[in-house]
């Protein structure tokens, strides 16, 4: 097993630290992602490089904690649940981890759940995003810095403004991120009088989206009012760009979708002052860290840090917070030392729920921007969604 999937990424080389700090016992932490198999995999890759900036960052350089060294374990789901189980238990087991953090899918991460459980050890989840993972059948061991699907869909629903005159369509992946965001979109628009007329869900690598927006096509074109596409698919093959070749505009109507990673935001610039919300983009949040990550992300990577960049850097300051505040250097120690707990990250602050273990955050409303100088379109912000104008419903209660 450990030759199979005991994988030491580059960005984590040197986070052992030479010298007197080797004398003392390291703290190991194991990433589970899924870094080949699937276009996903380029999230993994940031969340990685991400992580690791954040812990360099919060321990100042050293990364070390208490005198102890960080040594930090990559493993390769392959996107497969079976690898990712056997993974995460040869991580908790053989190689006698303080903790692990992953994974990038939703799918997959849901069977991580019970592994952490029977091992009784902390899983961080820093970039899947389902509600279901923080709730009845998560458990007590686990953490999420992610945001959920109810932040994205709360805070997608106040950029659209909704009231009685909007009707929207829907398309999501067929699977736990895509059904848990569009049950927690329907919930954010309840009370305010908009209309969900059809829902539509396609496999996972879709590319032909042709039947499915006919579909939403009829199920809109006659409404009175405003109507909206609202696509909530994390994957690639341009689903944006396919449905607005099939022009909308003739039935009058709009597409509506969060934001993504750079290389998917060239797409954008079809829906030149759409609207809609995203959990980060770099020039949209002035603070430390974000500074520092876009200076130092920029300086050796020659590319300003992306959405999932950020998201493994919350998580690697979470981390090393929980750590230096702990009291005992345990399971134990650990959780109630984040439940509660608050800390800062390239997009504002953090709090972990202490019900549910879900880190609350803000959100950013964008507004489209189209520059010719920039490849990419740009998430200009129109303002910040925060964390208490969001009403996210407590998942795991006991």
């Amino acid at each position: 097993m450990k030759s199979a999937f005991k994988l030491v990424g580059t960005a984590f080389a040197g986070l052992a630290i030479a010298g007197a700090a080797q004398a003392a016992d390291p703290i190991k932490i194991a990433t589970i992602h899924g870094l080949s198999g699937h276009p996903f995999a380029v999230f993994s890759k940031q969340l990685e490089t991400g992580f690791a900036m954040g812990i360099e960052y919060a321990t100042k350089g050293t990364n070390t904690v208490k005198g102890r060294p960080i040594e930090i374990i990559s493993k390769d789901t392959q996107f497969k649940p079976d690898v990712a189980r056997a993974a995460l238990a040869e991580a908790y087991g053989d190689d006698e981890v303080l903790l692990a953090v992953g994974a990038t899918s939703s799918g997959v991460t849901k069977g991580l759940l019970p592994i952490a459980q029977e091992y009784e050890k902390i899983l961080f989840i820093d970039g899947a995003v389902a509600d279901s993972l923080t709730g009845p059948d998560s458990n007590r061991y686990v953490f999420k810095t992610s945001r959920n699907s109810s932040m994205d869909m709360q805070a997608q629903a106040l950029a659209l403004k909704p009231d009685k005159n909007l009707y929207v369509a829907t398309i999501a992946e067929d699977y736990a991120f895509g059904h848990d965001g569009i049950k927690a979109f329907k919930a954010a628009l309840k009370g305010s009088g908009a209309t969900i007329v059809t829902e539509e869900y396609v496999p996972q690598k879709t590319t032909d989206y042709t039947a499915a927006t006919e579909r939403m096509f009829n199920a809109l074109k006659d409404k009175p009012g405003r109507k909206v596409i609202l696509i909530y698919i994390a994957g690639g093959n341009d689903p944006m760009g396919k449905i607005q070749a099939m022009k909308p505009d003739r039935y009058d109507i709009e597409i509506s979708t969060g934001g993504h990673i750079l290389p998917v935001l060239p797409t954008y610039k079809r829906v030149p002052g759409m609207e809609g919300a995203i959990y980060y983009y770099y020039e949209n949040h002035d603070n430390p860290e974000n500074k520092w990550l876009v200076e130092q992300h920029t300086k050796r990577f020659k590319s300003p840090p992306d959405f999932f960049t950020c998201a493994g850097m919350a998580a690697g300051i979470a981390i090393v917070k929980a750590l230096e505040t702990a009291k005992t250097l345990d399971t134990e120690g650990l959780i109630a030392a984040m439940e509660g707990m608050s800390w800062d990250t390239p997009k504002g602050k953090m709090t972990f729920r202490k019900e549910d273990h879900q880190a609350l955050q803000n959100m950013t409303h964008f507004k489209i921007k189209v520059d010719p100088n920039v490849k990419w379109a740009i998430p200009v912000k129109v303002r910040e969604i925060m964390a208490d104008e969001m009403d996210i419903p407590i998942g795991r209660t006991n």
